[in-house]
């Protein structure tokens, strides 16, 4: 499409909505911006979201957190305006070739450490997408892509929902269980923005998928990309499996499972889609594990915090739905007090119940989803309504005994309380290390 005098208006003006405008008037586009929040940024006449605001308008370019069924947004596509997002504006301009990973959970890490193993191996690589307030938008990427270099990815369902040409070169999905259930409404519309991922791939191209999980492995007939698989269950081929405590990559051993410095199996498998990304994009697998044995970790997931009076403290703020919660428990041995809750996205916590009775010594519930949540898992554990997560912390700092983990991942998403999941960690992190240790021979 042409932009150079097209009238295009972009909906949502958070940070990737400003990179697109920003993008768009480069190419020459008259840019109409519009959110439903008032706000005042600079260079920028933002106007409140109404059906005059999408008047005589030639394109629309949607933000990832704007649902594409708003009625304003309906109204225009029916009078025929084109309706894209953020990525597929994006994709229009990247120099150089794509990696595009998605999944429920799993893909800030990920990303990050496909992004970290290029870089350790001196293949030219930027990092972006949903990755976080710190990553790059797709849209911000434009200005720093080149011939010959990757663009790593993360990428959500409402990003991929809107895209019509977008193409991997090299995507991957680490699993589909429901999450976002109140914008998709069902688990199969998600799957099916997933899907979208591989849908435009042509011969030559590579499809990365869990060959554990049904719905990814579904993809595989999604385009005309070549499937690469990874497992932790059984050997696959092409592409990179757990046996024996042991990672094997095309076959050949890669690195022990014990050498991956991040805890918990769903973490094994994120390596492994990581080294199956990498080994494509031309890393060997000596350089492979190397990156890997000093990937720093991401924050937010599964961060370790601090030990205070033998009692350690972890945070997964980024566990914002069932799959990621129940990966974290799994990460941990027992004597674990979870911190759940937050706004609800449509979810079902009924599968915490018995990971919770087998290792939870008790859930402190905070946040709009509490009673939901308790009225799910009936009793699995003893539940204290702390409300926020201050008096969570300090109530889980009284009842932890030494040889306890304090565990915040949440199953839900922040907004009920925070501006983002980072805001959540961010803020536990803070709590957590402003309890005093206790004095010797204390006792509750």
């Amino acid at each position: 499409m042409k932009l150079d005098g097209a009238r295009v208006v972009v909906v949502g003006m958070a940070r990737s909505g400003v990179a697109v405008a920003e993008l768009l008037q480069e190419k020459g586009a008259r840019v109409r911006t519009v959110d439903q929040i008032s706000m005042s940024i600079p260079g920028f006449n933002i106007e409140p979201q109404s059906d005059a605001s999408f008047a005589d308008t030639d394109l629309i370019v949607l933000s990832p957190g704007v649902p594409p069924d708003l009625d304003v947004v309906e109204n225009a596509r029916r009078r025929g305006v084109r309706i894209i997002g953020d990525l597929e504006l994006a994709s229009w301009f990247l120099q150089g070739e794509i990696i595009g990973i998605t999944g429920a959970n799993g893909k800030t890490t990920t990303t990050a450490l496909t992004g970290h193993i290029l870089a350790a191996s001196s293949v030219s690589a930027q990092v972006g997408g949903n990755i976080g307030i710190a990553g790059k938008s797709p849209a911000s990427m434009v200005r720093t892509s080149k011939a010959g270099q990757w663009n790593v990815l993360e990428l959500s369902s409402f990003q991929l929902e809107t895209t019509e040409t977008f193409r991997a070169h090299i995507g991957s999905a680490l699993n589909v269980t429901p999450d976002h259930l109140d914008r998709h409404h069902t688990l199969e519309k998600y799957a099916e923005a997933k899907a979208r991922l591989f849908v435009n791939q042509r011969a030559g191209d590579l499809a990365v998928l869990n060959a554990d999980d049904p719905i990814c492995a579904s993809f595989a007939g999604s385009g005309s990309g070549t499937p690469v698989w990874f497992s932790s269950t059984r050997e696959v081929s092409p592409g990179a499996f757990l046996r024996n405590d042991c990672i094997f990559l095309d076959g050949e051993p890669l690195m022990r499972a014990a050498e991956v410095p991040l805890r918990g199996l769903h973490n094994l498998e994120n390596t492994m889609a990581a080294a199956v990304m990498a080994r494509l994009a031309g890393v060997g697998h000596a350089q492979i594990r190397q990156a890997v044995m000093t990937f720093p970790g991401v924050e937010h997931r599964l961060e370790f915090v601090r030990e205070l009076d033998g009692v350690a403290w972890y945070n997964d703020s980024k566990a914002t739905n069932v799959d990621a919660t129940l990966k974290a428990i799994a990460a941990f041995p027992g004597g674990l007090w979870v911190i759940l809750g937050g706004k609800d996205k449509n979810s079902d916590y009924s599968p915490l119940a018995e990971p919770l009775r087998a290792k939870a010594r008790g859930a402190l519930l905070i946040g709009a989803a509490a009673g939901k949540i308790e009225a799910q898992l009936h009793g699995a554990v003893p539940f204290i309504h702390s409300g926020t997560i201050d008096a969570a912390v300090m109530e889980a700092d009284v009842r932890a005994k030494p040889g306890d983990i304090v565990l915040l991942a949440p199953a839900c998403a922040s907004f009920d309380q925070f501006e983002n999941f980072e805001h959540r960690g961010r803020e536990f992190k803070r709590l957590v290390r402003g309890l005093p240790a206790k004095e010797d021979g204390w006792q509750d």
